[in-house]
């Protein structure tokens, strides 16, 4: 289980990483980070929605006689002051133990899950992963893993901070992409001495860029079929356009935006478009495999 701050998924599957059978895969939109991310506390209806979600996963490991179970919270739970509060009342009402990992672990485990993908190549990558809560920034190829970092600054957060009308005016993205720039300097630092072949956005926003692009040609686009998708700079620089200007009327209309991302996809829109034009980098690939997949890899190894 992959507990984040906008969805909990659990993944069920048997076999060996390279060739596994998935049995089980819910994402709920449990959003247990709304109205409380950036004040460190999970408001009483998100915490209700959260401890549901976990009774309701239960009950799925139970029905499919799982033999090893593992629970991972990231950014939402780690920085909450009832956090811990949570996870006890999920260990009472179901038995599930859940494991609070820090940022650098969080990272540790996206890279694995790409890894798993075979997306990787002797060439470096710069991995992204937009989270709610945090975004995780990972360097490395198919052998090892070069540098990492996880920043608190993920879709949820910024939205609060910076998207405060709709849609998103220019002053509020010129103080975005300010505030990028003054936090992500340990990122700049890693790259300038670390050559970089492409950037591999890690499922989340990436895959809703990918149906909107896919969209516009057929319906038969399935991503639960894929590992990996290239994407065309100018198609996803002009769906990131789109998104950007866009109202939320607009967005929530659109099916291939699932709800929980009507309105963060504009931020992870505006993350994805500056480190691209910051780093000058023009080749851009989805992995639909992350965190979950790369503690997977952990327990099937």
């Amino acid at each position: 289980m992959d507990l984040g701050t906008n969805t909990f998924h659990l993944l069920i599957a048997e076999g060996g990483i390279d060739n596994f059978n998935e049995i089980v895969h819910q994402h709920v939109a449990v959003k247990i980070g709304e109205g409380g991310i950036n004040k460190g506390i999970i408001l009483p209806v998100a915490f209700n929605r959260g401890v549901t979600t976990m009774k309701k996963f239960q009950q799925d490991i139970a029905a499919n006689d799982v033999s090893r179970v593992k629970a991972i919270a990231t950014s939402a739970l780690r920085c909450a002051s009832n956090g811990n509060d949570f996870i006890n009342r999920v260990k009472d009402e179901t038995g599930i133990e859940i494991e609070i990992i820090d940022g650098d672990r969080e990272a540790a485990y996206i890279y694995q899950g790409v890894k798993a993908s075979d997306l990787l190549s002797t060439k470096n990558s710069l991995i992204i992963d937009i989270g709610g809560g945090s975004v995780e920034f990972i360097i490395g190829n198919n052998e090892h893993l070069t540098w990492k970092q996880s920043f608190e600054i993920g879709a949820a957060r910024l939205m609060e901070k910076f998207h405060h009308t709709d849609p998103i005016p220019p002053a509020s993205i010129e103080a975005l992409n300010l505030f990028l720039e003054n936090t992500l300097t340990d990122l700049f630092a890693a790259v300038e001495v670390t050559p970089l072949d492409n950037i591999i956005g890690s499922s989340g926003a990436f895959e809703t860029f990918a149906e909107l692009i896919e969209s516009e040609r057929s319906d038969l686009f399935d991503l639960k079929k894929i590992k990996v998708y290239d994407f065309d700079k100018e198609e996803l620089l002009n769906v990131t356009d789109q998104l950007i200007i866009s109202s939320h009327t607009e967005r929530a209309s659109n099916n291939y935006i699932i709800p929980v991302r009507v309105d963060m996809i504009v931020v992870a829109s505006l993350i994805t478009r500056y480190i691209m034009q910051r780093l000058d980098i023009k080749n851009v690939a989805l992995c639909t495999y992350s965190l979950k997949e790369g503690v997977l890899a952990e327990l099937m190894d």
